[in-house]
């Protein structure tokens, strides 16, 4: 069976939703394909119970829908997914579930993206056909598990964050978080209060702040330099926390906000788990040099732990390289934009991606929009002479 349509979004997240949003908003048909029975899959079946939006509302909604007025300033998980929910409904979002997307390419002779996907739930291929093609699978699309020696045989249970819930079923035993990210440090939290002996390897030096903080920090960004806030947040974090560095946390010499522009590197927001290190109920290790085959890991400073449960809190991957064939164009090696930020949504030969800009939401909604004004100018530029659209800089 074959599909044409002017656009297909691959991906049903917060990115492929919000695109979807803005090509509606055009008047522009699309399509949304989504591998999963559900959208915002990861929101809805890879995240942690306890998850709150570590940033105000405000630098979380979608184009063209702020979270209402009367919800509190950090929208928890549930609540963003009917805020989802209602986004797609107001919308009118057409999201295809189990869809498979097993290969695009482009065509050259007819200038049309072919996107070839397999519908899981009853065995079908499809083809799509289509002028334009949005990647908005994301950054956050697998999870990594690094390389560590003696890992294949560890007798303990491991597994990556995606998989995990809560600690219901850890009280007393010895569980080792690996990362210190806001995912990590938030499930090492998490774990302390379902009675678990916590421990969490910091290997590198990290910024650490509450969400008070770095809302203070976000919204002095729109009037001050960088470097100033910096400095202030800085100086926020040590008047709060003191000296960590017995404690095993080190500060970064460059800013959160300077390292977050320059290489997306997100500033750890605190929701308790700095205080429970400080009080020894979490345990600070560095890295990890290898695990013996029971269940003790060995460490970078000599120390020897022995552990029930890892779970690695070590980010995520992009998957557009198993599928997207053409991708040389737009994307790099590990599948992440080649052109830089602001730009990088932006690719050859009528291909977008939304979600990889390394700035969360308010990243994506960004993209959302820059990629369904920019399909609008190009599909009414058709429609008049070649010089007029020069004159209107559309490429």
């Amino acid at each position: 069976m074959e599909i044409e349509v002017p656009v297909v979004i691959v991906g049903a997240g917060p990115a492929g939703i919000g695109t979807s949003g803005c090509l509606n908003k055009h008047s522009i048909p699309n399509i949304v394909l989504e591998r999963d029975d559900c959208n915002a899959s990861l929101w809805r079946k890879r995240t942690y119970d306890r998850l709150k939006l570590h940033l105000g509302k405000e630098f979380c909604n979608l184009p063209h829908m702020p979270f209402p007025s009367g919800s509190p300033n950090f929208i928890s998980r549930i609540d963003f997914l009917r805020y989802i929910d209602r986004y797609v409904s107001r919308f009118m979002i057409n999201i295809r579930y189990n869809r498979s997307v097993e290969s695009a390419t482009y065509d050259d002779k007819n200038g049309k993206w072919r996107v070839i996907v397999r519908d899981t739930a009853s065995n079908v291929d499809e083809v799509y056909v289509a002028d334009y093609l949005v990647v908005a699978t994301g950054e956050n699309c697998e999870g990594i598990i690094p390389k560590i020696e003696g890992l294949e045989g560890f007798e303990g249970e491991y597994m990556h964050c995606s998989k995990y819930m809560n600690g219901r079923a850890w009280y007393d035993m010895n569980v080792l978080v690996v990362g210190c990210g806001n995912s990590g440090m938030e499930i090492a939290y998490d774990l302390s209060n379902w009675g678990a002996n916590t421990s969490i390897v910091i290997r590198s030096p990290v910024h650490y702040f509450t969400k008070e903080m770095v809302f203070i920090g976000m919204s002095l960004l729109k009037y001050i330099e960088v470097d100033k806030v910096d400095k202030l947040m800085v100086l926020m974090s040590k008047l709060v926390y003191g000296d960590m560095t017995k404690y095993g946390l080190t500060r970064p010499k460059e800013g959160p906000f300077a390292l977050k522009i320059k290489g997306g590197r997100t500033p750890t927001i605190d929701v308790g788990c700095v205080s429970r290190i400080k009080k020894g109920k979490v345990k600070v290790f560095p890295g990890i040099t290898g695990i013996k085959n029971d269940k003790m890991v060995e460490f970078e400073d000599g120390r020897i732990g022995q552990f029930d449960v890892i779970i690695f809190a070590t980010g995520y991957k992009s998957n557009v390289l198993k599928w997207l064939k053409d991708y040389k164009g737009m994307f790099n090696e590990s599948g992440m934009p080649k052109p830089r930020y602001p730009s990088h949504w932006k690719g050859e030969n009528n291909i977008y991606c939304a979600g990889f800009s390394k700035r969360g939401l308010e990243g994506i909604a960004y993209d959302a929009q820059e990629i369904a004004n920019h399909i609008s100018l190009t599909m009414n530029a058709r429609n008049v002479p070649s010089s007029m659209a020069n004159i209107a800089g559309v490429e």
